[in-house]
């Protein structure tokens, strides 16, 4: 069992960034696809974007376009989710999911952190 722990979240103004940060606490990386999903209040869970297993290949939901970038960082055994322009309808619990299959299906991952708060208001 692949044990995920996510940091990074907070309260941001509406413009802001922050840097949301997963990583296994007893595992690698290495082999598996990993993703991010994010549930705001009363709202179901929706896929914000997903990296392969080598970083070579990434998928983003299209709100999220030209304003989150998701990277992996196999020194440092864990996948970054950079977000910027940030506006209150990303207001959410984001969470990082890993493997076995690189998908914007929430089916597809195996492996779940607990999520980590992130609030944009001014």
């Amino acid at each position: 069992q692949v044990q995920l722990v996510e940091s990074g979240g907070g309260l941001v103004q509406p413009g802001g960034s922050l840097r949301l940060s997963c990583t296994p606490s007893n595992h690698t990386f290495r082999d598996y696809p990993t993703a991010w999903f994010r549930q705001a209040p009363k709202k179901d869970r929706e896929f914000v974007a997903a990296i392969n297993w080598d970083g070579s290949s990434s998928i983003y939901e299209d709100f999220v376009k030209g304003r989150f970038t998701l990277s992996r960082d196999g020194a440092k055994n864990s996948v970054f989710l950079q977000m910027s322009s940030l506006n209150p309808d990303d207001t959410a619990v984001y969470s990082c999911a890993a493997g076995p299959v690189f998908s914007r299906r929430a089916a597809a991952y195996l492996h779940w952190g607990q999520g980590t708060q992130v609030t944009v208001s001014s």
